[in-house]
């Protein structure tokens, strides 16, 4: 099956799974408070309804518009605008009847269930499959540090040892941390085997981030070739799998990333030195248009520093809610780029959701993606954008602060407001997917 097709589906069941549970998070409590819904639906029925059946006062269906889905709770101005209602007297069953520390908890359910969701996957996620404990060691040669980094004290070749004061499960999240969370200081032993405490500053994840440095350190490899692409300039040059490259243009290339650099800032002909079978030889190598001549590099790794951590369920529980308040915390913390340049040309809708899941069915990484989007909704339903649970939210407060109700005209108008902005940033960031699909 095309790795498209498997993420579409994986896209629908995750989404179908967390708007249902949403809205029962709104649903429970409304119910609990004698409040009446009239309608639950999964997706929008705009028009048309692929399936919808009523019991008891409430519709239950299923729309054709997949946008996410909704409660039509009685007696709330909502994305239904039921203005016809809300003209007539309110009625005992109505939302706008009910207190407002009651209307509070119907809203911040959905929210509540979302957060609670994602911690709970997070849990059973660790409980079932546990997760892979990556050590520094994993990677003999260390990591080749971004030249950003390197004013700060890293050096080509350092081993990570903590971050933070803390040994990293994932060495590999490293960068992450880096980039987002505003690490304090890294310990690292250089590869003279000295071992020293770097301090950071708070704007590095900025620095990087605009510097194009989004991961700045990365596995060091020698330059062995490990393939080589037919029909490029390598190829082309009789370069082989095996060969040893030794310099470029006069300049060392030992290791893969000191290679990369030389072929980036050289328009080429390339004069390579390289080895084969201990026999030193020279040729001339063109470089592509892309700034690559088709030689592929991968760095090799101690299986014995990867190591499966295992969790009992009693174990697992802190363990799920820290990864769950990390991720949060995390996603969070990663907002301030949208606010760069870059950062809101990378906004993306659904088709970055659908790049989160892997290309074949894998349950563990389909619900590590289900519980990530899970925390990334509810934290932006808590949003305060009218039309959003957070909207709503805002003015229950304010109505619990001041003792006054924002009138339904005001709502109405907020509401439109708030959905206009939604459709707004729906477009941009699907319009930015397609730009990519077609041009990049």
């Amino acid at each position: 099956m095309s790795p498209i097709i498997v993420k579409t589906i994986q896209l629908f069941l995750s989404l179908s799974i967390l708007i249902v549970l949403h809205e029962l998070g709104h649903f429970i409590p409304a119910k609990l408070f004698k409040t009446r819904v009239e309608k639950f639906f999964l997706f929008f029925d705009v028009k048309y309804a692929l399936f919808k059946k009523k019991i008891g006062e409430t519709v239950y269906g299923i729309g054709w518009l997949p946008l996410g889905g909704y409660v039509k709770i009685s007696g709330m101005i909502d994305e239904s605008m039921d203005k016809e209602q809300m003209s007539q007297p309110a009625q005992p069953w109505e939302f706008r009847s009910k207190p407002a520390w009651q209307r509070l908890i119907i809203m911040i359910g959905g929210v509540t269930v979302n957060l609670l969701l994602g911690f709970f996957i997070y849990i059973m996620i660790l409980f079932v499959w546990g997760r892979e404990e990556v050590k520094s060691d994993t990677f003999p040669n260390g990591f080749a540090v971004a030249q950003e980094l390197k004013q700060y004290g890293f050096r080509d070749g350092d081993h990570i040892l903590k971050v933070d004061g803390e040994t990293p499960v994932n060495i590999l999240e490293v960068n992450r941390l880096l980039l987002i969370r505003g690490l304090e200081s890294v310990e690292v032993t250089h590869a003279d085997n000295t071992t020293e405490v770097l301090q950071l500053p708070d704007s590095l994840g900025t620095y990087l981030y605009k510097s194009g440095a989004t991961n700045p350190l990365d596995p060091r490899a020698p330059s062995v070739i490990d393939s080589v692409s037919p029909g490029l300039p390598a190829a082309t040059a009789g370069l082989r799998t095996g060969d040893k490259i030794l310099s470029i243009n006069g300049n060392e290339a030992i290791w893969w990333d000191q290679f990369k650099n030389e072929v980036r800032n050289n328009e080429g002909p390339l004069e390579l030195v390289y080895e084969r079978n201990g026999n030193r030889d020279t040729v001339d190598v063109a470089i592509t248009d892309d700034k690559v001549i088709g030689v592929w590099v991968y760095p090799k790794l101690n299986t014995e520093g990867i190591q499966q951590l295992d969790y009992s369920f009693a174990e697992a529980i802190p363990a799920g809610i820290k990864y769950g308040y990390w991720t949060l915390h995390d996603y969070v913390a990663s907002l301030k780029f949208l606010f760069t340049k870059k950062g809101a040309t990378e906004i993306g809708g659904f088709g970055t959701i659908a790049k989160l899941f892997p290309e074949t069915w894998d349950w563990q990484g389909f619900w590590m993606s289900t519980a990530l989007i899970s925390i990334i909704l509810a934290f932006m339903n808590i949003l305060p954008i009218p039309a959003l649970d957070g909207g709503h939210v805002m003015f229950l407060l304010y109505e619990m602060i001041s003792g006054r109700k924002p009138s339904d005209k005001f709502m109405e108008y907020a509401q439109m407001v708030g959905f206009f902005i939604l459709i707004g940033l729906l477009l941009y960031a699907n319009g930015n997917d397609i730009y990519r699909a077609i041009f990049e």
